[in-house]
């Protein structure tokens, strides 16, 4: 029980920097621009968010993954239909030429930050009802896994997609699923999404840029280029809480896909590392979870959703230092992002409901090659 409590301490610390950090940034971005709403109007969506993760993780963990499990196929196709909507004129919105939002009355959300929770508990629920998963039974999982992630695509939201396919191969190898199954689709997957990706000039732009991002400073090499001047500028202990210059115009989505840019700055290389040190404790709780869960299906759940938030904060943090090409990917509980809170919350719930159910059965023998 004491890592539940760890686990929890961890990601609300981890929460409330993230506040501090993203009021920092919009309120001096509101000052800056002008804009004409309060200095605390992104403060206080980001922890009315909050308090809806709250609400979301507490019905999750009081029902238990069992319940989510059994009704993970409803909730898959609900989502799936979800992202069928995206495209529809006056339900859902392109924003910077993606079409990733839905769109009723005041309220939006991604569907795609659902979709990474929901189809890794469709995927476990479907093999739990298995006795022994054949080749056919597999692929017809897969192909209906195939339907969210051509829709994820095309939005497009590619980091989505490599998230999704990254969740889903550690949950392959994680349910022991046998390697031959599962190598072919992912490699003919990978293949398709490579080439479709390659048509869009977008994602040619952000590889020419990963490469060399002097190329073009003034475009797509802006972000990553003020990113690691706002990084290195932090030094050792940083400029100081509410001291960064990148934040004032200079760092587009500081509050959201960059906001790590901005905290290095302020707080430094020993505020980074507490940070890195945050997540590293998240994830070792969370996999330590996993290791005392008393069931297949928990054990399942929980090392999953940990991998899911511990691999979105890798490669946020591998885009902000430079090591990885941009992916619009959200740093969990430190960004801000209504959608991808939510989901977060629901994912913790779910590895803390995974240390609920006591049965006397030992997970590693549970754990037989289908």
């Amino acid at each position: 029980m004491k890592s539940v409590y760890f686990l929890f301490s961890f990601v609300t610390i981890l929460f409330v920097i993230g506040i501090l950090m993203v009021f920092d940034t919009t309120s001096a971005e509101v000052i800056d621009k002008n804009l004409n709403v309060g200095t605390h109007h992104v403060l206080i969506k980001q922890l009315a968010y909050g308090c809806l993760g709250v609400i979301f993780a507490l019905l999750v963990y009081f029902f238990g993954y069992r319940k989510l499990l059994e009704f993970s196929p409803y909730l898959f196709y609900l989502c799936t239909a979800c992202l069928f909507l995206v495209f529809v004129p006056g339900i859902g919105k392109a924003l910077n030429g993606a079409h990733r939002w839905i769109f009723l009355g005041p309220i939006s959300f991604q569907s795609s930050e659902f979709m990474k929770v929901i189809a890794p508990l469709y995927f476990i629920h479907l093999y739990l009802k298995t006795d022994k998963m054949t080749l056919k039974q597999f692929y017809l999982i897969i192909l209906r896994l195939s339907v969210p992630l051509f829709l994820i695509l095309i939005e497009p939201d590619n980091g989505a997609v490599v998230i999704m396919m990254a969740t889903m191969m550690a949950l392959f190898f994680l349910c022991r699923v046998k390697w031959h199954y599962w190598l072919l689709p992912v490699l003919f997957l990978v293949s398709l999404g490579g080439l479709a990706a390659f048509q869009m000039p977008h994602v040619k732009q952000r590889i020419r840029v990963y490469l060399h991002p002097e190329v073009d400073l003034l475009g797509k090499g802006h972000q990553p280029y003020q990113a690691k001047i706002a990084t290195g500028s932090g030094r050792l202990f940083g400029r100081g809480m509410g001291e960064s210059l990148q934040k004032l115009n200079y760092l587009p989505e500081a509050r959201s896909d960059y906001i790590a840019a901005i905290y290095a700055e302020e707080l430094g290389f020993i505020g980074v590392l507490f940070l890195v040190l945050l997540y590293l404790s998240i994830a070792y709780s969370g996999f330590y979870i996993a290791l005392k869960a008393r069931t297949k299906g928990g054990f399942c759940v929980a090392s999953v959703m940990i991998f899911l938030i511990s691999f979105q904060a890798f490669l946020n943090l591998g885009v902000v230092s430079g090591l990885l090409p941009s992916k619009g990917t959200n740093l969990p509980f430190f960004s801000q992002g209504g959608s991808s809170l939510l989901a977060n919350c629901i994912a913790i719930a779910l590895i803390m409901s995974a240390n609920q159910v006591k049965e006397r059965k030992n997970t590693w023998k549970s754990l037989e090659m289908t």
